[in-house]
C-alpha cells in the first residue's frame, strides 16, 4: 500500500483496531507494485433543526437545516475516506530510491434514479525520490503538508462525523473537518521530506496557490453568505506566487507512546475585490497549528490546536477575507479520547472539537463570529485483520452572531452504521 494509505491506515488505528498495513505486492521485473486501497459505506440517519431553514436552495451550513432538508434523512454514504484504489511502485535505481503513486476515489452513494455514477475524486499521481541517508523529494498531488496530523489523527478518520445529511451522493463525508481542523486537501507540490533522526523528521516544500473562494459557490457546507446575515465574501486569486509549507514531527515507541508536531503556511492573494468589484489589492493568509498524540495501556489521548490569519474555516481561504479585503481570525481545536477493551479488540472513544471566524466589525460585513461544535462517540471493531464495524454519533451545533441581531442557531445529530475495509 503507497506511503500516504499507509500514513492513513497506521493514523486511524489510534482510533480503531485494524492491523492492516501492506496491500497487494507483485513483482515486476525491477519494480515492486503496490496495490492497495479502502472500501467503505455506512447507513447514516441524520436530524437537522435550527434557524437555517431559509438559506437559498443547495446551500448548507455545518450544524443546521436547509431549505430542502430540514428535518431527518436517511443515507447510505461513504464516510470521511472515499473508497480507495491505489497501484504503487518502487524500485533502487542509480543509488535511488524511485517511487509514484496513482489513485482513483470514487464514491459509494447515489441519489438519483437513473444516474449510477457516484462523484469520483483523484487524489493521488506524484513521483519521489531519495536515500534513507539525507531524504527524500516528492513531486505531484498528495495529501498537504499544513494541518495533515490533525486530520490523520482523527478518530473519524474510520467513521463519519459531520455532513452525512446534505453532503448524500459526494465523495465523502467531513468527519472532524471544520468542527476542530483545517482540511489538509490534496494539494500540488514540490516539498523535502528529510531522514528519520531517533524519531524526528520534518517536511518542508511549495505548494499550488489556491484562489479565496468566491461568494457565488452556495453548496458549500460552510456558507456564510445569506440574506439572513449579509456577511460579504472578497475574492482573490493565488496568482503566480507559490504557497510555502512545512511541518516538524517527534514520535516515540514503548509503552508510552506518541507523538507531537507543529506545522505552518503561508500563501500571498493577489487581486482581492469586494461584491462590487473594486480592487483592494493583496495580502497574505498565515497559519500555524500544534498537536499531539500519546497511548499507554489502551488508552488514547490527542489534544491539537491551530490558529490563521486570513485561512478562513474548514476549507483553505474559505472566507477568509471579508468585504473590506481585511484577513478575519480564526481557530480551530479538538480534544479526543480512546480505549481499547484488552481481548475483544474494540476501541471506543469519545472527542471534542471546535472552529471559530472571527467578523471585523467594520460596516460592509455583519458578520461577528462563525462557530462550528461537535462532539462524536464512537466504537470501532476489529472483525478480521482487515475490516472494521464501525457506529457513531456526531452532534454538530451551527452558531452564528450578526451586528446587532439575535444570534442563529443550527443543529445537525447524526448516527451512522456500517464498514471500513482496509487491503
Amino acid at each position: 500500500m503507497n506511503n500516504t494509505i499507509k500514513l492513513a491506515v497506521a493514523s486511524a488505528l489510534l482510533a480503531a483496531a485494524s492491523n492492516a498495513s501492506a496491500g497487494i505486492m507483485i513483482p515486476a521485473g525491477d519494480w515492486t507494485l503496490d496495490i492497495g486501497g479502502v472500501v467503505n459505506a455506512y447507513y447514516t440517519s441524520t436530524r437537522q433543526s435550527g434557524d437555517f431553514t431559509n438559506l437559498p436552495a443547495g446551500s448548507a451550513v455545518l450544524g443546521g437545516a436547509n431549505a430542502t432538508r430540514n428535518g431527518t434523512e436517511s443515507n447510505i454514504t461513504t464516510g470521511l475516506l472515499p473508497n480507495y484504489l491505489s497501484v504503487s511502485g518502487k524500485t533502487r535505481q542509480n543509488d535511488l530510491d524511485v517511487a509514484f503513486t496513482i489513485s482513483i476515489n470514487p464514491g459509494a452513494s447515489t441519489t438519483n434514479s437513473g444516474i449510477q455514477s457516484a462523484n469520483q475524486e483523484n487524489r493521488q499521481a506524484f513521483l519521489t525520490f531519495g536515500d534513507a541517508s539525507w531524504g527524500s523529494i516528492k513531486l505531484g498531488k498528495d495529501l498537504g503538508i499544513y494541518a495533515s496530523d490533525a486530520i490523520l489523527n482523527d478518530m473519524t478518520l474510520l467513521g463519519v462525523g459531520s455532513g452525512a445529511g446534505f453532503l448524500a451522493g459526494n465523495t465523502t463525508t467531513l468527519g472532524r473537518i471544520g468542527t476542530g481542523f483545517m482540511y489538509a486537501d490534496w494539494k500540488s507540490q514540490v516539498a523535502y521530506t528529510s531522514p528519520n533522526w531517533n524519531g524526528f523528521s520534518f517536511t518542508a516544500g511549495v505548494t499550488q496557490a489556491w484562489n479565496v473562494t468566491a461568494a457565488g459557490q452556495t453548496n458549500l457546507p460552510y456558507y456564510t453568505n445569506t440574506n439572513a446575515f449579509n456577511s460579504a465574501i472578497s475574492t482573490g486569486r493565488g496568482g503566480n506566487s507559490p504557497a510555502f509549507e512545512a511541518k516538524a514531527s517527534y514520535a516515540w515507541a514503548g509503552d508510552f507512546a506518541g507523538k507531537v508536531w507543529v506545522s505552518g503556511l503561508s500563501q500571498k492573494v493577489k487581486g482581492l475585490t469586494n461584491n462590487n468589484g473594486d480592487d483592494l489589492g493583496s495580502d497574505r493568509a498565515n497559519a500555524w497549528d500544534v498537536g499531539a498524540t500519546v497511548n499507554v495501556a489502551g488508552f488514547g489521548l490527542t489534544g491539537y490546536y491551530g490558529q490563521g490569519e486570513g485561512t478562513g474555516t474548514t476549507v483553505l481561504l474559505r472566507d477568509g477575507f471579508d468585504n473590506a479585503g481585511k484577513t478575519r481570525d480564526s481557530d480551530d481545536w479538538y480534544v479526543q479520547g480512546t480505549y481499547t477493551i484488552p481481548g475483544v479488540g474494540t476501541k471506543l472513544g469519545a472527542s471534542y472539537g471546535e472552529s471559530t471566524l472571527d467578523g471585523n466589525n467594520v460596516s460592509t460585513d455583519a458578520l461577528d463570529e462563525y462557530k462550528n461544535k461537535m462532539w462524536t462517540l464512537g466504537a470501532y471493531h476489529p472483525l478480521t485483520k482487515h475490516l472494521n464495524l464501525v457506529a457513531e454519533y456526531s452532534d454538530v451545533k451551527t452558531e452564528i452572531q450578526n451586528h446587532g441581531a439575535a444570534q442563529l442557531d443550527g443543529k445537525s445529530k447524526t448516527v451512522s452504521l456500517g464498514a471500513i475495509l482496509f487491503f
